[in-house]
């Protein structure tokens, strides 16, 4: 038979027919005798690979040779035949531990070449020259292999010996043969347990089939037979009740039979279990062991008080004082979660004032005061109480809801003669801040519990604290001591807590407390935080903005009010926000510094009184404005820093002016030959009059001394000075030019030098001064590089309405030659020149 395309691991090779063996080759022997009838003989060859588990099946069927069934053979076909072959003999078995008779025959091997040879047989390997020695040995003339004692397959399975056949003279005409020698199990070792003791646990109440462990034994005997097969059984249960645990025969699986495991009634279980090889049959070996299973608990009991009913006493006022103390019972197992008692007050205790706690070393309750009772408002207190385990109930399949245990306690109150009690007991009382000194502010009164009313009671307050109030001994009217004001010290922080004092007639105290609380006040007033601003020609509205340092509601909206008639009928405010507002004027109002009362009046109608200043400037940009716009006072214009000393210079100059015309008139009327620059007498020429260079120009008219009789020039370096002689009657009369070019020579046109009479009209002055002067002008309005320069001439501003000065241009409306009278009304219309001469 071809086993290795049946099964090529087969590691397990048998027969179900013992007539039969098979070899690991494939070989079919017959172990015995064997007469065929008439049937067909039948028998399975069975192939195991114990490592994976696989099993494979071969149907092998027996006839006679003379009645196979005829076939039709091709001419390819030939047939084989078995030719016998004693050298290699099947496998040799021996039975574990045999009784004997030894030395016991096993096997027989034979060489054909024994007909033609002298065969000599001997063999070699364990059991015959190695460990263990002895046991086998082989015939040297019959070849016949014996054994010499019993073998344990446990130890030794198998033997493998190597068989020789050999001729007198050494030679070998046969290979050499491997032959094993199987030794046959015997059922001589009894399973056994892999534990002396199996520990389990399961919860109580568990379902039927939970698992609660496995068994497990095992057999030293030949596997997968029945030697080896093996079964569990529960021997025996202690306690002995209703059988509550299962064991499974083959796997030794041990689960819940009874659903109601009960801790309180039965804790632990213990099992007295068999385990049966030969699958169990009676004549099998057995052994037991010992399996003890412990109940686990649950909640499934609920804590119970021992009394129903508790009585207890306090004196009233006591705090944190234990009172009472209640126990319960609960069948768990003690010091689990569900035995730990919960204790909670269920009814009686609205105000707070009792506690229930648990002593974990006793698991009893202990009921507490926390807070005061009162025995004028109750005498007595009744509480219920009710207990509960840490852990939640896990209750048996089909059985009720487990109920609250409660009991009640009565606590009487003792009446104890206590202190006077403030009502309430901390009292809040707000104080605006810089409230006049003395300012009552409320009171503070306390009880007599037993009479329930203040008479006979005296209030102080204890020192060190803060001195803000003091309270009336007999009524409890408070009063403030300083001026609070929340921006002082310690007063920032808003609020001062202050103990008071009441003492009865027995000299029983009692305290409370009053919050001293700052509230904001209305003590700042309003201000406009800028007051001074630029207004020019495009007159666009000013924004003023004031602040108040009170809080909410004694600051914003703030209110604006101009308080001067004649300058609110030029000026309006216009609200912005509730800190600002807009100022601008009514109409085309003329240039000018204004300075405008404005109040201001926060939301607690504190008026702050403040003045803005405003300069009306005609200018695009603030930046122009330096002052110089004339003041208005009280609606009227008044005149700035620079205009005063403009009058005053200009006074000094037409002072000077009129002295040298005196000067030069006293003489009376002369008539002198003098030059056409004779008019140059009239004024005193200096370059020394202010500060800073001469201005040297070609365009300048030089003057020369061409008046002998009138006057002298000196001229040193690039400098010239003329100065009138007083005393010598000249006039501007008598003086005529001489050889220069001169009012004279200007006046006949030419440049040749004329004698006159030196008798000008004011006309011909002022045509010759004017053009020179506009040159003049025009150069010092410029720089090196011919830029227009504002260093020397300053633009003038508006000088307002009704102006008296009029124009400088004026003095060309005098006509009349001889009119020098205009010289005593210069100061009005030369105010102007002088303040440019200054700036010069």
């Amino acid at each position: 038979v071809d086993l290795k395309e049946c099964l090529q691991s087969a590691e397990f090779i048998s027969s179900s027919d013992g007539n039969f063996k098979v070899l690991e080759d494939g070989s079919v022997y017959t172990t015995s005798a064997l007469s065929l009838s008439a049937e067909k003989k039948t028998f399975t060859i069975l192939l195991k690979d114990i490592e994976e588990q696989v099993q494979k099946k071969i149907h092998v069927d027996l006839v006679e040779e003379g009645k196979k069934t005829p076939k039709t053979r091709h001419a390819r076909d030939t047939v084989l035949k078995r030719t016998k072959r004693r050298w290699g003999p099947i496998p040799s078995v021996m039975i574990e531990n045999s009784l004997g008779p030894f030395p016991l025959q096993i096997q027989q091997v034979q060489s054909d070449t024994a007909q033609n040879y002298t065969i000599y047989y001997s063999a070699t390997g364990p059991g015959i020259d190695q460990d263990p020695k002895g046991l086998f040995y082989i015939e040297r003339e019959t070849g016949n292999i014996f054994a010499t004692r019993a073998v344990d397959r446990e130890q030794y399975p198998s033997f493998q010996i190597i068989c020789f056949a050999t001729t007198p003279d050494g030679y070998s005409p046969e290979v050499p043969l491997v032959h094993t020698i199987r030794i046959e199990d015997d059922n001589d070792n009894a399973p056994y347990f892999t534990q002396d003791l199996f520990e389990f646990c399961v919860p109580e109440n568990s379902r039927p089939g939970v698992v609660v462990g496995k068994v497990i034994a095992e057999d030293r005997d030949e596997p997968y037979t029945l030697h080896t097969t093996l079964k569990y059984r529960i021997v025996s249960q202690t306690p002995p009740i209703t059988p509550a645990f299962s064991l499974h025969g083959d796997t030794g699986v041990i689960s819940v039979l009874m659903p109601q495991l009960d801790r309180e009634l039965v804790p632990s279980y213990t099992l007295l279990v068999e385990v049966r090889d030969m699958a169990g049959q009676p004549f099998g070996l057995c052994t037991t062991g010992t399996v003890v299973i412990k109940i686990e608990d649950t909640n499934d009991n609920a804590p119970s008080f021992r009394q129903l009913q508790y009585e207890t006493q306090v004196e009233e006022n006591r705090v944190s004082v234990e009172i009472l103390r209640v126990s319960v019972v609960d069948l768990d197992e003690p010091g689990s979660p569900g035995s730990g008692a919960v204790y909670e007050i269920i009814r009686g205790n609205d105000d707070q004032a009792f506690e229930i706690t648990t002593d974990k070393n006793t698991n009893e309750g202990i009921l507490c005061v926390v807070k005061g009772l009162d025995y004028e408002t109750a005498k007595q207190r009744i509480l219920v109480i009710g207990v509960n385990n840490e852990a939640p109930y896990v209750l048996a399949p089909h059985s009720q809801q487990l109920s609250q245990s409660t009991c009640s306690v009565t606590v009487r109150v003792l009446d104890v003669d206590e202190g006077p009690v403030f009502k309430p007991c901390l009292l809040r009382l707000d104080v605006k801040e810089c409230e006049d000194v003395g300012t009552a502010i409320g009171r503070y009164v306390a009880e007599d519990p037993e009479t329930g009313n203040s008479e006979g009671i005296r209030y102080r307050i204890p020192p060190g604290q803060c001195n803000w109030i003091n309270i009336d001994d007999r009524s409890g009217e408070v009063r403030t001591v300083r001026i609070l004001d929340r921006d002082i010290g310690e007063m920032r922080r808003g609020q001062c807590n202050v103990t008071v004092l009441a003492i009865d007639r027995n000299g029983k105290t009692g305290t409370g407390t009053i919050q001293v609380c700052i509230v904001p006040g209305n003590k700042n007033i309003p201000r406009i935080t800028q007051t001074d601003y630029i207004m020019c020609r495009d007159r666009k509205p000013i924004c003023l903005t004031a602040q108040d340092g009170d809080e909410a509601p004694y600051s914003a909206p703030f209110v604006y009010r101009i308080t001067d008639r004649n300058l609110a009928s030029m000026w309006k405010l216009t609200p912005h926000d509730d800190n600002s507002w807009y100022l601008s004027p009514k109409s085309d109002i003329p240039y000018g510094i204004y300075e405008i009362p404005v109040s201001v009046i926060d939301n607690g109608g504190k008026i702050g009184e403040n003045t803005v200043r405003v300069n009306l400037c005609d200018c695009v940009t603030p930046t122009e404005c330096d002052g110089r716009t004339r003041q208005l006072s009280g609606g009227n214009v008044t005149l700035g820093l620079w205009a005063i000393l403009a009058m005053i210079l200009g006074s000094l100059l037409l002072l000077l002016i009129l002295i040298t015309i005196c000067g030069c008139c006293g003489a009376g009327v002369m008539h002198r030959q003098v030059t056409d620059d004779c008019a140059n007498h009239n004024l005193i020429i200096s370059n020394t009059e202010a500060p800073g260079e001469e201005v040297m120009d070609h365009n300048i008219i030089p003057l020369q001394n061409t008046c002998d009789q009138g006057g002298y020039g000196v001229k040193t370096g690039e400098q010239q000075t003329f100065e009138m002689v007083k005393g010598r009657g000249h006039t501007l009369e008598s003086v005529k030019g001489g050889g220069h070019q001169t009012l004279g020579s200007v006046k006949e046109g030419g440049g040749q030098p004329m004698m006159d009479t030196c008798r000008y009209s004011y006309s011909e002055w002022h045509n010759f001064t004017h053009p020179r002067l506009g040159e003049k002008v025009h150069l010092c309005r410029q720089d090196e590089e011919q830029k227009h320069s504002e260093d020397y001439l300053l633009s003038y501003n508006y000088e307002g309405k009704g102006s008296l000065a009029g124009s400088v241009g004026c003095c060309s409306d005098q006509h009349e030659e001889e009119a020098l009278d205009f010289l005593d009304q210069l100061e009005p219309k030369f105010r102007t020149l002088a303040e440019t001469c200054i700036k010069r």
